[in-house]
């Protein structure tokens, strides 16, 4: 059956326009799942990460640093449509604070190295089906955006969810956009190859790329760093920050033991009685922030070589067919990371940036924290923290962006909180100030907290 199922996933895939490279790499993943393949790495094959360089003591001059941004691009990850959040449209077009979205800073901080550097700098945001039209439609806006006649997107693939019990194709008639699923952020290298814009890059004399996520915005274009990563000479390197108490759930580089190349763990590829290992700040100090650097030629090479499909770890996702029903039928999603890419590459590096590098928004928790008096916003769209970040935590009448704004209508100040914790149905009145340890519990009903309320003192 499991061979029947491969070739009818790839004629489903066919059939919809999707790239023979993408089809070539979600027919390697398929073989992987079809043996048994877990993905997991055990703790017991790997060797903690230690030693790292800091950013902030590397040696980078001012030639090295303006001789390297000018041979990059800008990558935003944009394929999300924050439906967790409750929206139905690309969720980088959410407003961040002044009017302003995602989109919105994200441009002005590519304007900005633009003009401080003298670079060329494209900006290029990998999209979805879904977000596509709705990013592009914004953007519009932007007259001076466009680079030497690159385009602006290039989308990411699709492959079709398989039903868990026989490894086939999924149907679900009562709505067939279910019955497919994004191959995970590791499609990125894919869908630059299969869509002619890795060459185009190149021929357009592009050497370096930055990659993140849209969402975030500490992810600005940095010179310093695409100076360090140029005289380095290496194919691929990732960005680390230290991890605390509360960065237990992010991903973490690793070294493999029986080669001593770098590679990257995500929570999906630990065994369940191995997340004590994982979850441990000390023994793995340092989390992954989907922050990375390739070298452009080198990733062509090794695609070309490998005929499209750089061998990324699967990571097997066990959902069901409509997210939103548990009852639907179960399927398998096969996913890989971008930052798994760290293990192609011989000679691939990382290095420790500041915390300030890393400002992603999941969860309403976030946006709070990024509307709030903990930053300001200055005229090239960074985000600049004022304070040490408090701890925030909403409960779930908070959870979707239409209750989070109906019940904090007014930002409250955090600049002198250090945890607000909010349980139950509360709303926020104006000029209401956090001060230091906040917790409000749930009394049973809708709350308010007057304007003008001081919480905390």
């Amino acid at each position: 059956m499991s061979q029947q199922g491969l070739e009818a996933a790839r004629l489903k895939m066919r059939d919809a326009g999707v790239n023979a490279s993408a089809i070539e790499v979600f027919s390697h993943y398929y073989g992987l799942l079809e043996s048994g393949e877990t993905g997991l790495i055990r703790e017991d094959t790997i060797t903690p990460l230690l030693d790292v360089p800091m950013l902030d003591e590397v040696e980078v001059s001012d030639e090295q640093a303006k001789e390297a941004i000018g041979a990059t691009v800008i990558i935003k990850l944009n394929g999300g449509l924050g439906t967790s959040m409750g929206l139905d449209k690309a969720k980088n077009l959410l407003e961040v604070r002044d009017g302003l979205n995602f989109l919105d800073l994200i441009v002005r901080q590519v304007r900005a190295a633009r003009r401080d550097y003298g670079a060329r700098l494209p900006l290029v945001f990998m999209n979805s089906f879904r977000t596509e039209a709705d990013t592009l439609e914004h953007l519009a806006r932007y007259d001076d955006l466009v680079v030497d006649g690159l385009p602006l997107s290039f989308l990411q693939n699709q492959e079709p969810k398989l039903r868990a019990d026989d490894l086939t194709p999924v149907e679900w008639p009562a709505d067939p956009t279910l019955e497919w699923c994004p191959p995970g952020h590791g499609d990125l290298y894919t869908a630059l190859y299969g869509s002619g814009l890795l060459q185009k890059l190149l021929d357009a004399g592009f050497r370096y790329a930055c990659i993140s996520n849209g969402d975030n915005l500490g992810a600005a274009p940095n010179a310093r760093l695409a100076g360090w990563f140029a005289a380095s000479g290496a194919p691929y390197a990732a960005e680390l920050c230290r991890r605390t108490i509360n960065d237990r759930k992010g991903g973490h580089l690793a070294i493999r033991t029986h080669d001593g190349q770098l590679i990257l763990r995500d929570t999906a590829q630990t065994a369940p009685e191995e997340m004590d290992f994982f979850t441990d700040e000390h023994r793995h100090p340092y989390f992954h922030t989907n922050n990375l650097w390739f070298d452009l030629q080198r990733l062509m090479d090794t695609l070309v070589e490998r005929n499209a499909v750089l061998g990324l770890p699967m990571i097997r996702n066990e959902k069901t067919v409509d997210p939103a029903d548990p009852t639907s039928t179960p399927v398998i999603q096969v996913e890989s990371a971008m930052g798994a890419a760290i293990e192609v590459f011989p000679g691939a590096t990382a290095i420790c940036v500041g915390r300030d590098r890393f400002q992603p928004v999941k969860t309403t928790n976030e946006l709070l924290l990024l509307r709030s008096d903990v930053y300001t916003l200055d005229d090239d769209g960074h985000l600049i923290a004022q304070t040490v970040t408090p701890e925030v935590s909403l409960d779930k009448h908070y959870k979707t962006i239409q209750d989070f704004e109906a019940r904090i209508p007014h930002v409250p100040s955090l600049k002198d909180a250090t945890a607000l914790r909010v349980s139950g149905d509360w709303t926020f009145g104006p000029d209401v100030r956090i001060v230091g340890e906040v917790t409000l519990n749930d009394e049973g009903g809708a709350q308010v907290v007057p304007e003008g309320t001081v919480l905390g003192e």
